[in-house]
């Protein structure tokens, strides 16, 4: 920002006075009290400043009479590489004009159009200025002021001057942003703290919760165990039930096979004894005849010895011989009644008597036709005789055998009768058990059918691992176990996942900070080594030129950071010697008036070429310097603006200093209460 002109209307001891600014430096001289100051006071309200050092209300500052004062300043904004300052506004000069009233009203105008404190300030940013710092404007008595400053707002004014404020608002931005974070963490890790304790306390009551869901599925499981338990029982049952039906069924194939078996033996044993029967009715025939034979044969030698030895009869002999034949007859019938059956017995034997009648009826008849081959046929009876006893001996030894055969065929029949009855019988008891083994088989099934329809609405089917009892007992037992839990809530699931997450979000929102932290951490290392850097590599510059304006007073100093490694704690200290004298901390006891000056403006000088405002002031500079001393510092001055693209307003009693300098000289005068100006060509 280039000041073309400023006008003051009824401002302090000015009525109305247009005051003429050039690039470079203007000196504006004259004696106290004339009214030099107050121009640079006029600059300064006119830039927005409420508070001076002339006054606490601004109202104080319009000349006296007058309702009302205006300070107006004209600021160049014409094009410079082909870019003007303020490109919103399209024009050369742009007016800036502060109105103050005796009521305490106080307000802007910009381009003649009411402003407000905002609109100034952007104005002023982007033009580089800051009227409150004091090494940009230094008012009347601010060389004082500015050696008792604390070192840490020494600092912080130069790197207002410089433009370097981004750097420490970034420092301060990111410690900010640390500070926040570690409240944040703080808070976070209180809450994380909390909700971890809440959640250890519904941890528990999850894991009793937890507890009750096992028991519960326990107890269905053991339900359905029970369940299926029940139908492996009963199908048990079943197979059992079914595997006695087979082994009935079984059985009864088995008598039945059996009784077929002894059916078969009774009829082979049957006709074993019919044929026995009919070969010993054939051997008696056989015997009889047999008998018969050896009878007739034996008659016959009787008969022939009789007749031969005449010592008997006819008749004996007959008789004798019938009475034989009976007796024998009568003895074989009394031994086949044992055997055969007596009607077949008694018509065997009827008929045999019969043929004992005929064969007496023959024998008489043929008696008489024998007795002449008598004694021939007594030889031959006695060989067939001898014949006969032996097919006799056979047929009775055969007849003996055929007895045997018999009792043992008929005993046979009589146990296989008796096993066939004790067979039927134990077929009507196994027929009778398969009965009632069927009727209890289809109730059992009809059983089974519903057990099975009641498990599978409990569940699918499971193999049961204990029995019934067990399970019975051991759902009593998981009874007990639910019980002891009844006062367990079922919300405490929710309960327990709304704080997990609440825990979860808060420990990620935990490691989020502490990561974060960590970001910001670096981020206040990077920007806190940016700041000192550029404030380092400042200083060393500044320190050189200051060194070099101090040599030229005949005194020595240096310019130094401190506390560099904590930005709120970092000052700037200046120190100064004099007269040889060891470089000591620029104040307000150790140094002089003059020597403050001298230190404090070397100081201003030095940073010159560093300060970014285009505008920049100080008034009464060489207060308390010797003529040499204002010389040198005048030199400075005016060397330090020179070819530089800035202005420089300085204020002084004398302007005997700036003789033959190319400076632009502007005299102040008061006369008759009334501030004139005039420049010097």
């Amino acid at each position: 920002m280039l000041i073309r002109e400023v006008i003051l209307e009824n401002f302090m001891s000015y009525e109305y006075a247009r005051i003429p600014f050039k690039p470079g430096v203007n000196i504006a001289c004259g004696p106290n009290g004339s009214g030099k100051s107050s121009i640079l006071l006029g600059i300064s309200v006119a830039l927005g400043q409420s508070y001076t050092e002339r006054s606490k209300k601004l109202s104080d500052l319009i000349r006296w009479g007058k309702d009302q004062a205006r300070v107006t300043l004209v600021l160049d904004n014409s094009r410079k590489s082909g870019r003007r300052p303020v490109p919103k506004i399209n024009k050369d000069y742009i007016f800036l004009t502060r109105m103050l009233r005796r009521d305490g009203k106080y307000w802007c105008e910009l381009e003649n159009t009411a402003a407000n404190k905002r609109d100034v300030e952007r104005l002023l940013s982007k033009l580089g200025v800051d009227p409150d710092n004091m090494l940009i404007i230094m008012h009347q008595n601010m060389v004082e002021q500015f050696t008792v400053l604390q070192s840490q707002e020494k600092l912080k004014m130069v790197e207002a001057a410089v433009g370097f404020e981004s750097y420490r608002q970034n420092v301060s931005k990111a410690q900010r942003k640390l500070s926040r974070i570690l409240s944040q963490e703080e808070s976070v890790g209180k809450l994380l703290e909390s909700a971890e304790q809440t959640l250890g306390y519904w941890r528990e009551q999850y894991d009793r919760y937890q507890r009750k869901k096992q028991l519960r599925m326990k107890r269905k499981f053991l339900e359905r165990e029970s369940a299926w338990a029940g139908v492996s029982r009963r199908e048990k049952t079943v197979t059992e039930l079914r595997n006695q039906v087979r082994e009935k069924e079984s059985e009864i194939s088995h008598i039945e096979n059996e009784t077929e078996i002894i059916g078969d033996q009774l009829n082979t044993l049957q006709v074993r004894l019919e044929q026995a029967k009919t070969e010993w009715q054939n051997l008696a025939q056989k015997r009889l005849k047999l008998e018969y034979e050896k009878a007739k044969h034996e008659v016959g030698v009787s008969l022939t010895n009789q007749t031969i030895e005449k010592t008997q009869s006819w008749s004996e002999i007959r008789q004798k011989g019938m009475k034989d034949c009976l007796d024998k007859i009568t003895q074989l019938e009394t031994t086949f009644h044992k055997i055969v059956n007596p009607i077949d017995t008694k018509t065997r034997f009827a008929e045999l008597k019969e043929t004992c009648e005929n064969f007496e009826n023959t024998w008489t008849q043929q008696l008489n036709l024998r007795n002449e081959s008598l004694k021939a046929s007594i030889e031959n009876s006695y060989e067939q005789l001898e014949k006969l006893r032996v097919q006799i001996s056979d047929v009775e030894a055969r007849g003996g055998h055929l007895n045997f055969e018999i009792e043992g065929t008929n005993g046979q029949l009589l146990d296989r009768k008796i096993n066939l009855a004790l067979l039927q019988y134990q077929k009507e008891i196994a027929t009778k058990t398969l009965e009632k083994l069927k009727k209890q088989l289809k109730v059992s099934l009809a059983d089974l059918d519903e057990t099975v329809e009641k498990a599978e609405a409990i569940g699918s089917r499971i193999v049961p691992t204990k029995n019934i009892a067990e399970v019975l007992d051991e759902i009593r037992v998981t009874d007990g176990h639910l019980a002891a839990l009844a006062d367990v809530s079922e919300d405490i699931e929710r309960m327990y996942e709304s704080y997990s997450k609440l825990y979860l979000e808060l420990k990620e929102k935990a490691q989020l900070v502490a990561e974060n932290r960590e970001k910001v951490l670096e981020e206040v290392k990077t920007r806190m080594t940016a700041w000192r850097m550029v404030i380092e590599d400042l200083l060393k510059v500044v320190n050189l030129r200051y060194e070099g304006i101090l040599s030229q007073a005949q005194a020595i100093g240096e310019v130094n950071l401190v506390n560099e490694h904590d930005i709120e704690d970092a000052g700037l200290e200046i120190l100064v010697g004099f007269k040889g004298g060891k470089p000591v901390p620029l104040n307000s006891y150790t140094q002089s008036g003059g020597e403050r000056s001298i230190a404090t403006i070397s100081f201003l000088l030095a940073l010159q070429q560093h300060v970014r405002s285009p505008f920049r002031a100080v008034d009464e500079y060489d207060v308390h310097m010797d003529p040499k001393n204002r010389e040198i510092i005048a030199n400075l001055l005016v060397s330090s603006i020179k070819g530089r693209d800035a202005q420089y307003l300085a204020i002084t009693p004398s302007q005997m200093t700036f003789t033959g300098k190319d400076v632009h000289i502007i005299t102040v005068q008061n006369v008759e209460g009334t501030s004139l100006i005039k420049e010097v060509v």
